[in-house]
């Protein structure tokens, strides 16, 4: 009866919660202290595919639910992007029978790095995908070696990892385990052979500690790697993009499957490439996946389009405290060769949690602004003076760089007759409160 109960409470909660537009982790949470046990009880599908990493897990989960829809597969997944384990039990729960039965044929875990030893403690993934491990929310997070040994306490012997060859800390994980599926990217025509990048998180062996050299960066510390003392290197890849034309906006999967990008960026690509892996092990041809994959734009708001009188524009929701995440969407507007202004929008560092820390600024390449493509930069938001700051300590010219505070007002300065196209760079914490001046 408890079983029953919390399932029936459960489902009552999360559809008043959709009526609403909101709980999706409430429903999980009364669950769970209705009967704490509950995901052991439950009848879970053949396929558990779990996601997690520093960046792109709501982006890779979401395309992988796409593939899999399109092809016939129902799936449940956390697509409202709750995913510690009070939104991970609202979700199986709510997909399941009163009797305890999920009724569809995968369930796709998108779990918090830091929790996902708790959300599985009960659920155990057929598989699992590990996207990344960056420098991430300094304060909650630490140093990624820290979120490598809490993701540890995550992964069972039953599970196969699906893991990026590229991220020597994430490859870590592989190490002497031979159920593995590895991916990752051949030498692409974009890769720089020094590390373009403000700091190093690949100096060292994430093994032995030693020094590491590379023969090729895909960007920051992602590329190809030896340890130049233990022997640990990146491992052969089984799924690889072997080719990308970012000014063409097309990459190569495998030297034959060819996908055209919504959106142009080394960072999309990978996301791209783990969907792509999953759904080859699900049992969905190459072909049609890319063909699924190409030009699909993604809905879950970390990409939006807009307009602002005659300009076309973009915003790019780089996840505060995230230098990395920063450093992919500056790239990318540095590419645009129609030529671009730059918005950067910091008003609260935090979404769940006060800090005024900020040195995670100064982690990120502003740098690479100074480009012709760039014509403009406006620092806008609470944390203007911080970004005036770190920018002070950058070669870029000062006339090119414009300080207004107030996010209206920059708006509307934004709804000049320039021609440039607009990139608004902030976080989720942020994106709104610029969203809704359109």
């Amino acid at each position: 009866m408890k079983k029953f109960f919390a399932i029936l409470i459960c489902k009552l909660l999360r559809f008043a919660g959709n009526i609403i537009g909101r709980g999706s982790s409430l429903p999980g949470q009364i669950a769970l202290k209705i009967c704490p046990d509950i995901l052991s009880r439950v009848k879970l599908p053949e396929y558990i595919i779990a996601v997690t990493g520093s960046n792109g897990k709501t982006s890779t989960v979401e395309m992988i639910a796409h593939i899999l829809n399109r092809n016939g597969k129902s799936v449940a997944w956390n697509k409202e992007g709750s995913n510690q384990i009070e939104g991970v039990t609202t979700l199986v729960l709510g997909s399941s029978t009163l009797g305890g039965k999920v009724k569809k044929d995968i369930l796709l875990i998108e779990s918090d790095e830091r929790f996902a030893k708790y959300t599985f403690k009960y659920i155990k993934p057929t598989h699992y995908v590990i996207t990344n491990l960056y420098r991430d929310q300094l304060t909650r997070n630490g140093h990624p070696e820290w979120v490598y040994d809490a993701l540890s306490d995550s992964i069972y012997p039953e599970t196969q990892l699906i893991l990026n060859a590229d991220d020597p800390l994430v490859s870590l994980f592989g190490k002497d385990k031979d159920d593995v599926i590895w991916f990752g990217a051949d030498t692409l025509s974009t890769d720089t052979k020094e590390l373009e990048s403000v700091y190093n998180d690949g100096a060292y062996c994430p093994n032995c500690k030693s020094p590491m050299v590379y023969t090729t960066h895909h960007y920051n510390h992602i590329g190809h790697y030896s340890c130049t003392s233990c022997g640990y290197k990146r491992h052969d890849t089984a799924y690889t993009i072997t080719s990308v034309d970012l000014d063409n906006g097309e990459m190569t999967v495998d030297g034959k499957y060819n996908i055209s990008l919504a959106l142009r960026s080394l960072y999309n690509i990978y996301n791209i490439l783990a969907a792509y892996t999953v759904a080859s092990i699900v049992g969905i041809d190459g072909e049609k996946t890319a063909s699924d994959m190409s030009d699909y734009v993604m809905k879950n708001g970390r990409v939006i389009t807009f307009e602002i009188g005659s300009r076309q524009g973009t915003m790019l929701t780089s996840k505060h405290e995230n230098s990395v995440s920063y450093d992919q969407s500056i790239r990318l507007a540095c590419a645009d060769k129609r030529g671009c202004d730059v918005m950067f929008i910091v008003d609260a560092v935090s979404r769940k949690y006060f800090t005024s820390d900020v040195s995670w600024l100064w982690d990120i390449d502003f740098e690479m602004l100074r480009n012709e493509n760039v014509h403009e930069i406006i620092l806008s938001g609470t944390y203007y003076n911080d970004l005036a700051v770190r920018f002070e300590y950058t070669d870029i010219p000062k006339d090119k760089i414009r300080i207004i505070p107030d996010i209206e007002k920059a708006y509307d300065h934004l709804k000049s007759d320039r021609q440039e196209y607009i990139y608004v760079i902030t976080c989720f914490s942020d994106k709104g409160k610029f969203l809704a001046l359109l």
